[in-house]
């Protein structure tokens, strides 16, 4: 950082704000130094601001002494309608796929070039799954965000395909081979991945739609596709359309297995 004097004339708001904003996906855990670096803010001045978003709740302070994102604001961001909405209508119908496939499934919703994952049922196979709630991870590796990546707008798609970093050997890096991927998941309702996130995990992932709009995805994680492919892509389907359905949105189309 240049300095840590603050912008002359910034208000406490914008200070706080910067605070906030020093932590990333990167920079999860921050000491007090840290943070005012990042903030470009006196250190007198963080310690200050961040013991009051400490007693606030939107940080919390580890016994190491370094900062973390406190639960209130995560709590304040699912108030977000298209979060709240969804994350509420699709609980009912994200433990009826949980029962129906003791595999772990996940709801999540685009956010920029990334998968911003809503809710997580944990299966009962010991599969590695890297997802939590509220965390962000690539399109182009997950099948929720392979779904999500397929129905989004053009400018979106090509700046995901100019950074596709391989997560795994089995990351697909290739933007040609990706794109025709995109519009396979898009004609036959569906997408898949194999290792391409975590190895020894596989997904399939559907589309929920509100009207004509992909406004989330739902997706299961299990060790290998193999022959369950068409059932787990059908428990996923039939979740998918009630969500859909309560959101007030139309039926999807069905899927091809």
């Amino acid at each position: 950082m240049a300095g840590n004097t603050g912008a002359p004339g910034q208000s406490v708001a914008a200070r706080t704000l910067a605070v906030l904003a020093a932590f990333d996906r990167t920079h999860r855990a921050l000491t007090l130094t840290e943070i005012a670096e990042r903030a470009d803010l006196p250190v007198p001045t963080t310690h200050r601001l961040a013991r009051e978003l400490e007693s606030w709740g939107a940080l919390t302070r580890r016994p190491d002494t370094r900062y973390v994102i406190g639960r209130r604001l995560w709590d304040l961001g699912l108030l977000a309608p298209i979060q709240s909405g969804i994350r509420e209508v699709a609980a009912p119908f994200l433990q009826d796929l949980y029962a129906a496939t003791f595999a772990t499934v996940h709801l999540a919703v685009r956010e920029g070039t990334q998968v911003l994952y809503l809710d997580r049922l944990s299966g009962r196979a010991s599969v590695p799954v890297v997802s939590r709630v509220g965390s962000r991870l690539p399109l182009h590796c997950t099948g929720v965000g392979k779904v999500l990546l397929a129905h989004a707008p053009d400018g979106i798609r090509r700046e995901a395909m100019s950074d596709l970093r391989p997560m795994t050997p089995h990351t697909i890096v290739a933007p040609g081979v990706l794109d025709r991927q995109l519009r396979q998941i898009r004609q036959q309702g569906y997408a898949t991945t194999a290792e391409e996130m975590t190895l020894g995990a596989c997904s399939i992932a559907v589309p929920i739609r509100r009207g004509d709009e992909v406004v989330a995805a739902l997706g299961v994680v299990v060790p290998s596709l193999g022959r369950n492919r068409a059932s787990l892509v059908a428990a996923a389907q039939v979740a998918a359309q009630g969500v859909g359905r309560t959101l007030g949105g139309g039926v999807p189309p069905p899927a091809t297995v």
